[in-house]
């Protein structure tokens, strides 16, 4: 699919790309920095760092690297620079791309940029730096756009990205998508949303973004502030937003007329339904990892529909296929599947961390492996019951293990009301929900904000169990 979007893009081509960013100014980026990447000797297979803001500047580069069989290595500030320098440490990159913001958070805003908790330890230290867009005084060389006949592209196969995920600074994990994985993706990410050509797309990621344009779509990235201005603006055929983007736009009184998609973390079916009343015709809940993206997906009427334990993330999407495997935990493969991590042999199946069954197509989980409770010698799997506690007035729930002192743990269930929601209301609401859970009643409900953490703001247990400790 990337072949066909750079075969695809013309320069004379005033059709918008991006706000501000036509797909003939595109073309020209793209052509401009694949002659540039060229210029810096950097031959096919080799790993170029990304330490790039969104935008089209970082849009063009990603397609150039592609295009000349490169692989990118896409640097997270959030992480700390421990954790960055032993990533990069891992890939092993020839060159880093950083623009102007990263710089400045490597240097000298760092002390302000670690208020808004990024990081990045000293870039040139690790390879070569060039500068991606505004140069300040004393920033390393400029990878400016080249005049210059377009390089043919890499037509072979191999590694396109390398998406760190987690792990250590002794030990990271780093998921290595191939240009065929990184394709199938795309491919399937098209025909889940459907994109019509000339209507506006609103999304966060490269993996939404990219097939859109693919099809002919503009896209847009969702505005930092000012989002329910930009909705209402573009009214765009498809929007895709994490959980806490959703939450947010909900609260700001944000307004959907076309299909909302969400995933990156658990999507309640409360949730979805408070985004078709907010006005969008379809609302969808995808799950995806890094490792596979992406998997399955469930419509709001759906979701809402199932009665039964655990979380409905629906039907595999085409091509994928999952079991269980004996620690009971689901399994992923297909064409839209990693090859590997970094350093790792290539995986046959994909081991989620998530426990669940499958039943036929359809995918049930009961939450993640790792934050199995144990009670009085039971094993306790929080999403097989938080979905239950999302009553009308919650806006997100969690079953938290606290330690009880004794090698035991006691269950925690920290509820998060909605703006206006009444306390008095919503525990009423939960008595039932509270009463079916049998052997897995939480000891205490406390009401507080459920910290979240992460490139993708999921909901942190951990520190939700410190919150909570004392309950």
């Amino acid at each position: 699919m990337l072949t066909e979007l750079i075969a695809g893009l013309r320069e004379d081509d005033a059709r918008p790309a991006l706000p501000g960013t036509s797909r003939g100014d595109l073309a020209r980026l793209v052509g401009g920095y694949a002659v540039a990447l060229a210029a810096e000797g950097l031959t096919a297979g080799e790993t170029v760092a990304l330490a790039v803001r969104p935008g089209p500047r970082s849009l063009a580069v990603l397609l150039a690297a592609y295009h000349l069989g490169l692989r990118l290595a896409v640097v997270d500030p959030s992480a700390g620079p421990e954790v960055v320098r032993a990533r990069l440490a891992l890939a092993g990159p020839r060159l880093v791309l950083a623009d102007a913001a990263a710089q400045a958070v490597a240097g000298w805003a760092a002390p302000l940029a670690r208020r808004a908790h990024l990081a990045l330890p000293d870039l040139s230290a690790i390879a070569p730096v060039r500068t991606v867009g505004r140069r300040l005084p004393g920033s390393p060389p400029a990878l400016r756009p080249r005049p210059g006949r377009f390089p043919r592209a890499y037509a072979g196969e191999g590694d396109a990205v390398v998406v760190f995920t987690s792990g250590t600074t002794s030990r990271p994990r780093a998921v290595v998508h191939t240009r065929a994985s990184v394709s199938a993706g795309m491919a399937a990410v098209r025909d889940l949303v459907r994109p019509v050509p000339g209507a506006p797309v609103l999304g966060g990621t490269f993996f939404v973004l990219l097939p859109s344009l693919a099809s002919g779509a503009p896209v847009a990235l969702p505005a930092r502030r000012g989002l329910r201005r930009q909705l209402r603006s573009l009214r765009p055929q498809a929007v895709y937003l994490t959980p806490p983007q959703l939450r947010a736009a909900l609260a700001a009184g944000c307004q959907f007329d076309g299909r909302v998609y969400s995933g990156s973390a658990p999507v309640s079916a409360s949730l979805l339904a408070a985004v078709r009343r907010a006005g969008a015709r379809e609302a969808w809940g995808v799950y995806a990892l890094t490792e596979v993206f992406p998997a399955a997906a469930v419509e709001s009427a759906t979701k809402s529909a199932y009665d039964g334990d655990g979380d409905l993330v629906g039907e595999l999407l085409p091509g994928v296929d999952a079991r269980v495997g004996p620690d009971g935990q689901v399994q992923l493969a297909g064409p839209t599947a990693a090859d590997r991590y970094l350093g790792e042999e290539p995986f046959s199946w994909v081991v989620t961390g998530d426990v669940g069954r499958v039943e036929g197509r359809t995918v049930v989980l009961g939450g993640r492996a790792k934050d199995m409770i144990l009670r009085r010698a039971e094993n306790i799997y929080p999403g097989l019951y938080e979905p239950a506690l999302h009553v009308p007035g919650v806006e997100l729930a969690l079953l938290v293990g606290v330690p009880a002192g004794d090698g035991d743990e006691r269950v925690v269930a920290v509820v998060q009301a909605a703006a206006g929601a009444a306390e008095r209301d919503v525990r009423l609401a939960l008595r039932e929900p509270l009463a079916r859970m049998g052997s897995a009643r939480p000891d205490a409900v406390v009401f507080a904000r459920i910290p979240l953490a992460g490139r993708s703001r999921k909901p942190d247990r951990a520190a939700a169990a410190r919150l909570v400790a004392g309950a």
